[in-house]
Order: structure tokens, then C-alpha cells, then sequence
């Protein structure tokens, strides 16, 4: 029998670079799925999914568009090599548009890894980055890596142009030298 394989394309509500992140850092990735995980970094990296069911190597890194990843479950005959994983990100309106590919399935076994897919990666993802999104939810992941802490503080995010605040000549000083210069009592007129 021949080699199967699948595409699966699903709108994540967070940033490529926050995906990325959380893809291939060990707390992001079990924080996202739900399962424990270990990813070593960088091309070369030796990973695992959900308590070991799924392993392989990071083959191939674009930062914050593709990860090209070998893959494996358990389920896979001894005699099986390993499946190839390719994951595209861009840019969409509602976050991210994830688009999967994977080739070399063993027969027969496509289908069930399409819905595993969704049930065990994109619906908890989902979920997941929603609560990093929703402002006053209590409810966040007790620990983040830091690769992921910074690509979530950027999540909904614009940058505000820096305040200026004039002095009494005029000149322009930053806010916060403003503050103390006004704010500062000369030492000898301090309360004791």
C-alpha cells in the first residue's frame, strides 16, 4: 500500500510569532496541547508530544513562518519511517492561518491522525491562546518560557508614541525625570 498523507488549514486567534514560539518551547507546547512536552531548540532538536506518544527531530526552522519537524507516534509499525510534518504560518485577520502538512503516514492511518490533529492540537490551541488573549481571565498557564512570555506580551498589542512633558523653560524632559525633579525635597527639609 501506498504512503498517505494530509493538509489541514485552521485560523489560531494569536500571532505567528506567539504559535512559533509555543510550538517549539517545552512549556508552551504542553501548555498549548495539554500533554507533556520536550523540545530542545534549534534545527537538530530532538522532541516530544504528549507524554512521549509522539517523537522526532526539527528538521527545518523560518522564525515565526515554518517549522518542518520528522514525527512519529507510537502507533507507527516498527518498520515505518518517519512521517514529515510541515507547518506554515501567515498572517490573518484573525490571527494566525496554521496550514499542516504531512506526508508519509503509514496506510491506513491518515484519517486518524487528521482528526487527532484537531482534537488533541488545534482545539486546545485554540483555547489556549484565547485565555492569553481575554483580558481579566483568571485563569493562565502557571509557566511560560521565555521565548513564549515574550511573543504573548506582544498579543493585541499597538505601541503608544512616548509622552513628553514640558519644563518651565520650555525644553522638553522625559515624564519620569520631570516626576522626581518636582516631586524630591531637598535633604535638610525632610521630616524625620
Amino acid at each position: 500500500m501506498a504512503l498517505e498523507s494530509l493538509r489541514i488549514a485552521v485560523t489560531l486567534p494569536a500571532t505567528p510569532a506567539l504559535v512559533y514560539a509555543s510550538w517549539l518551547s517545552s512549556v508552551g507546547h504542553t501548555d498549548m496541547t495539554g500533554g507533556r512536552a520536550t523540545c530542545a531548540p534549534g534545527v537538530g532538536g530532538k522532541f516530544t508530544a504528549w507524554d512521549g506518544y509522539i517523537w522526532g527531530t526539527t528538521l527545518e526552522l523560518d522564525p515565526n513562518r515554518r517549522i518542518v519537524q520528522s514525527w512519529r507516534t507510537i502507533e507507527f509499525p516498527a518498520e515505518a519511517r518517519f512521517s514529515k510534518v510541515v507547518l506554515h504560518l501567515a498572517e490573518a485577520e484573525a490571527g494566525t492561518l496554521l496550514t499542516l502538512l504531512q506526508s508519509d503516514i503509514p496506510p491506513g492511518q491518515a484519517e486518524k491522525y487528521r482528526k487527532g490533529w484537531h482534537e488533541h492540537y488545534f482545539e486546545p490551541m485554540c483555547q489556549y491562546f484565547l485565555t492569553l488573549r481575554v483580558p481579566g481571565t483568571k485563569r493562565k498557564p502557571k509557566r511560560r518560557s521565555k521565548a513564549v512570555r515574550k511573543a504573548a506580551s506582544n498579543v493585541g498589542r499597538t505601541r503608544k508614541p512616548a509622552r513628553k512633558a514640558k519644563s518651565k523653560g520650555g525644553a522638553a524632559k522625559p515624564a519620569r525625570k520631570q516626576a522626581k525633579a518636582t516631586t524630591r525635597k531637598p535633604r535638610s527639609k525632610r521630616r524625620k
